[in-house]
Formats: C-alpha cells, structure tokens, sequence
C-alpha cells in the first residue's frame, strides 16, 4: 500500500506533468486517430462501397489480414526505425488517407478505391500507432511511477475509446461520412505535430538519457 501511496504522489509531481501528459495524450491519440472507427464501421463503408454482405466478411477477413500482416511488420521496423519514426509515419499517412476517404465520400466515389483506402489505413495503423504506443508508453515512465503512469494512461485510452465509439453516429449525421473523415484527418495531424514537438526518440537510449529528455 505505501509503495503504491509513493507511486501514486510522484506520479503527480510538477517535474512528472510533461512526461504523464504525453502518455495520456498518445494513449488517447491511439484510439482518436479513428481506426477504430474504420473497423467498427468497415461494414457500412464497405456496404455503401456498393459491396454485399458477404463481399463484407471476405473484407473483414482482409482487414484482419491485414491488421495481422503489419503488427508484425511494426515489430520488424521499431527498434530498426525507432519509435518516434514509425509514430510520426503512422499519424501522418493516417492524416493524408483520412483526408483523401473523405474527399471520396464527398464526391460520390465508391467502390475499389474506398476499400483499397480502407486497407490502407489499417496497414498504416498496425504497423505504427497500433503496437509504438505500448512500447513508448512502457519507455517513457521513470521506473518509480510506470505503473500507476500506464494505468492512468490506459484508463484514458479506454474513456476515449468509449467517446470515440458513441460519438461517431453522431458526428457520421451531423458533418457526413466526409466531414467525419476530415475530422479524424485533422486529429491525425494534431498528433503528429504534438509527437514531433514532445517525443524524443526512446530507441536505444537508457531510462536515464531519456528520463533526462522528459522530466525537468
């Protein structure tokens, strides 16, 4: 219990804020970068894609496929590209994709692009954001507050998930397939602004060089 006590108040030290705010934004990012979206709703874009519903387990399957296919990939490329690399990647290549799935919406496209797009973004995910999140957030933390820092940060991934999840209907009536795309495109970029601002690279280095970075 003490030990846990000590935890829990060094993880709220003014010099921890940096470093914890990051976290919980990467873990929120994680989930905000709307590929959740794109599996939850892979049945409507594939189904408004002009596709059958059984043509939409076949792209399920792809999807998973896919999903599968880059997370290994991912594993290959973090300690090769480093981690900050694959992030900045991953949420620049989901904003361009975004950017363009909405352009597609709003001008009636339909069809193999939209899926190729769809694919696209999955792999883009799986193989950065998916897996580097876990990996930078399992870095990031000085030794004493890991734990109670990726329990805070989880719990905000989860609220998030849970926002993202029954906001989409919402945001999918009000702005439109394209509108909603745009948005996440927008909080792609965001996310790789803040990444290339507050992230240094963890690849390599000790706990030490990067709690220097991090914790002023």
């Amino acid at each position: 219990g003490n030990r846990q006590n000590n935890e829990w108040k060094s993880v709220f030290r003014p010099e921890m804020r940096k470093v914890l705010i990051i976290g919980i934004v990467l873990a929120i990012f994680q989930q905000w970068c709307g590929i959740n979206v794109i599996f939850n709703y892979a049945h409507e874009i594939f189904s408004s894609a002009g596709y059958a519903v059984s043509d939409v387990l076949m792209n399920i399957v792809v999807t998973g496929i896919t999903n599968v296919i880059f997370t290994f990939v991912a594993i290959y490329t973090v300690d090769k590209w480093g981690r900050r690399t694959l992030m900045l990647i991953g949420s620049a290549g989901l904003a361009l994709i975004y950017l363009i799935l909405g352009t597609c919406y709003f001008l009636d496209v339909s069809g193999l692009p939209m899926l190729l797009l769809v694919v696209l973004a999955i792999a883009c995910y799986a193989m950065s954001l998916a897996p580097v999140v876990w990996v930078v957030l399992s870095e990031i933390f000085p030794v004493k507050i890991r734990g109670m820092a990726i329990a805070i940060s989880t719990f905000f991934l989860w609220v998030a998930c849970f926002i993202l999840t029954y906001t989409f209907p919402v945001l999918n009536e009000s702005i439109g397939a394209e509108g909603t795309f745009w948005l996440y495109g927008g909080i792609c970029l965001a996310g790789f602004l803040f990444i290339r601002q507050n992230l240094p690279e963890t690849k390599g280095k000790t706990l030490e060089e990067i709690e220097k970075e991090l914790i002023k």
